[in-house]
């Protein structure tokens, strides 16, 4: 029995995301757009909001950290998709297929949690406009996001060690095109009702309560507004709740229909479609959301603009 958590598998091969050259090259074309205008986005937003002393307020300083998050989190795992795609040699060692199995967890965890910290932070500014400067201080703040990150760092542990202690003695042929937990936890050869009763309730903690606090703070600034208690001034900072809503609901429709459906009827083919969306087209998508709603952001982007001497001063 001692022997029954040894893992035989040295390696993984990553089936990737398709077969044909043709349809490979399309793909690449594809991603590697998309993956370099989020990178150089959510760059330009982290950069704008350290800059400009007009983005110098809480839902920006979490919206940087947003940033930041979606260019850790694409650049762990779409730089290696697209590498797959050129090559024919698509192996991955078992130590850096769990390493990135903890990573892509741990962000894409602290995503989730800092996304509740960036719906309180709607709510005090909707409901409690005259506390906002003292509950949402520099210090709380800082408390949010440094506790969403090490969430979703602690957090990932337990799924992965959990994962990492079931023997893989073959087969070692992974059909997606990057090590997510659920697709890897498949080839354990052994028992895995145990590990996947813990999977789905880390997911539980990790998506659905932060999700709770989502829906416990947009209902409050319905609620709010149904009862005419938000005044004409506070009508600026309930307009940003809606790209917040919109983000939330890309990112947990994704993330809930990977990790907390049934494993049983689903096909791999769909779980590639699944992450390609939130790995390549979510982060582009809000990336877009924050951008085109946001008159702070575009201003902020016109005057780096003027004193760059691209565009005329209005």
């Amino acid at each position: 029995m001692r022997g029954e958590n040894r893992t035989s598998v040295s390696e993984f091969i990553l089936v990737g995301l398709s077969s044909q050259p043709r349809m490979q090259r399309l793909l690449f074309a594809a991603i590697l757009a998309t993956y370099l205008a989020t990178l150089a986005g959510n760059l330009l937003i982290v950069g704008l909001v350290r800059a400009d002393s007009c983005l110098h307020t809480p839902m920006y300083f979490f919206l940087s950290h947003l940033s930041f998050l979606e260019i850790c989190y694409t650049s762990w795992t779409v730089p290696q998709a697209l590498a797959h795609l050129l090559t024919h040699t698509k192996s991955i060692p078992f130590a850096h297929c769990a390493a990135q199995m903890y990573l892509a967890l741990s962000l894409g965890s602290s995503e989730a949690i800092l996304l509740a910290a960036m719906a309180y932070d709607r709510f005090v500014a909707v409901c409690r406009p005259l506390r906002y400067a003292a509950l949402m201080g520099r210090s709380r703040c800082w408390a949010l996001a440094l506790s969403s990150w090490a969430s979703g760092f602690l957090l990932s542990v337990v799924n992965v060690a959990c994962v990492l202690r079931l023997p893989f003695c073959g087969p070692n042929r992974v059909n997606h095109f990057f090590c997510e937990l659920p697709v890897v936890l498949e080839l354990a050869c052994a028992d895995r009702r145990l590990t996947e009763a813990v999977v789905f309730g880390a997911a539980v903690l990790i998506l659905l309560l932060p999700l709770a606090v989502i829906l416990a703070s947009y209902g409050l600034i319905l609620a709010s507004v149904l009862q005419g208690q938000v005044a004409a001034g506070r009508h600026k900072a309930f307009s940003t709740c809606a790209s917040h809503l919109a983000v939330v609901t890309i990112f947990y429709g994704t993330v809930i229909s990977m990790y907390m459906r049934p494993r049983s009827g689903t096909t791999p083919d769909w779980d590639k479609h699944i992450a390609v969306f939130y790995n390549v087209v979510t982060p582009a998508l809000n990336l877009l959301i924050y951008t085109l709603r946001n008159k702070e952001v575009k201003g902020a982007m016109a005057k780096l603009m003027y004193r760059a001497g691209w565009a005329k001063k209005s």
